[in-house]
């Protein structure tokens, strides 16, 4: 059970739910069905240098190609506080058109987060911004309380989240996560799209700086293989047999303004000058990277392995529930073919006793932000009382000490502890 009774509301009634992601940041109050999806960078245009687009004004470029990238977070931390405050100003002001005051605010940071990176975002958010309580949290955190509202009578959850810079698993029990067992993969979609474009360029046409474009191709053609050894055979294959590879036509952005798949049989737009990507076993070879980390040199566990590690350190009594719920979340999820491959390569892992079930939602990479909604709408202090909100009378008399015995003590559990 789910216990509200220490509830720590501000006073004000609405909550701001924000997703603060590498590559994109998801925000919205909690009375909305979902939230707005905004690219978490400043972006300006090889024509047009000193001009900067801020956030989702990257829909108004024309072209998209060779675009110049700003970004608030280096190697998953955030680290850019100029370039963050812009993209939040943005936001708050001419996208949401919002008083930071008049809200409550649950936020979102990455696992590890150097303690002086989480300060600066409690000072900046507090002084700066003067949110009217403040919760800061995880985001798997927030996705194991989605879970855990969908599936209450589960007590453990392992999150694996899977983004833009590291891919997490996450064992929770009763909504308290076991960082001693956490794991990170240093692979997440930035990773992906860079090799793509490295194998692209080294094959057929230089692209090296259409990090955009890439990413659109990896988005549109790219599943994760259940058979690898068979696809690569049928890769190889003759155009009769080959079910693999297709052909991709970029965007030129004049005549050609989104990137498609070309039919198979298909014609040209009548232009001889459209430029066609021949794409093969680099369909399934690019998302594989998550599952073997070693075929570009990452000497780390993949997925699956790292899932049956994590359980393993696990106190015993945990393992059976924790197969049993795993979820995974994450935009590196969204290829197809995922969660099944998941769900097939961790049932040969794991001891055969152990039933394994694998969830995945419709839109994986909203399950942390919709944790964050569901999570205002029940009580800032909901999942047990373990996610706790400071206000800001409380930080103006406990400063960051309050912060983080509120932020970080109350969400963790030492195996020591475990009962």
């Amino acid at each position: 059970m789910i216990d509200h009774t220490h509830l720590n509301m501000a006073a004000s009634s609405t909550t701001l739910v924000l997703d603060n992601g590498a590559s994109s940041l998801k925000i919205g109050i909690e009375k909305e069905t979902e939230p707005v999806s905004v690219p978490n960078c400043i972006t300006r245009t090889k024509t047009e240098r000193r001009k900067s687009f801020i956030g989702n004004q990257l829909d108004d470029i024309k072209d998209l190609s060779g675009l110049y990238y700003l970004l608030p977070f280096q190697k998953g931390y955030l680290v850019n506080w100029d370039t963050q405050r812009q993209i939040w100003d943005h936001v708050y002001q001419s996208l949401l058109k919002i008083t930071p005051s008049d809200l409550n605010l649950i936020v979102t940071e990455p696992p590890f987060n150097f303690q002086s990176v989480r300060d600066a975002m409690i000072e900046v958010l507090f002084e700066e911004y003067g949110f009217s309580s403040l919760t800061l949290t995880l985001p798997s955190s927030l996705s194991s309380f989605h879970q855990l509202m969908e599936y209450p009578e589960r007590p453990c959850t392992l999150v694996v989240d899977s983004g833009y810079s590291f891919t997490h698993v996450v064992p929770y029990y009763r909504g308290k996560a076991l960082l001693e067992s956490t794991l990170r993969i240093d692979v997440g979609g930035k990773l992906l799209t860079n090799h793509l474009k490295e194998i692209i360029s080294y094959r057929q046409l230089n692209v090296m700086d259409e990090t955009y474009v890439m990413n659109q191709v990896k988005e549109d053609v790219c599943f994760v293989s259940q058979d690898l050894y068979t696809d690569m055979r049928k890769a190889r294959g003759k155009q009769d047999t080959n079910t693999i590879s297709l052909d991709y036509v970029l965007p030129d952005f004049t005549s050609v303004k989104t990137g498609y798949i070309l039919p198979k049989g298909g014609k040209q737009h009548g232009t001889s000058e459209e430029q066609i990507l021949r794409i093969g076993n680099e369909r399934f070879s690019i998302p594989e990277i998550l599952f073997n980390p070693s075929d570009v040199g990452i000497h780390q566990m993949g997925i699956p392995e790292a899932i049956v590690h994590c359980i393993s350190t696990t106190p015993k009594p945990m393992h059976r529930y924790l197969y049993s719920n795993i979820l995974v979340t994450g935009g590196s999820t969204r290829f197809p073919g995922f969660r099944e491959r998941v769900l097939t390569d961790v049932r040969k892992l794991a001891p055969d006793t152990y039933p394994v079930d694998v969830t995945q939602h419709d839109r994986p990479d909203l399950v942390p932000w919709l944790g964050g909604q569901k999570l205002a709408q029940e009580g800032r202090e909901g999942a047990g009382g373990h996610l706790q909100s400071v206000t800001q009378s409380e930080y103006k008399e406990g400063g960051l000490a309050q912060c983080h015995k509120k932020f970080y003590d109350n969400q963790i559990i030492l195996h020591s502890n475990y009962n």
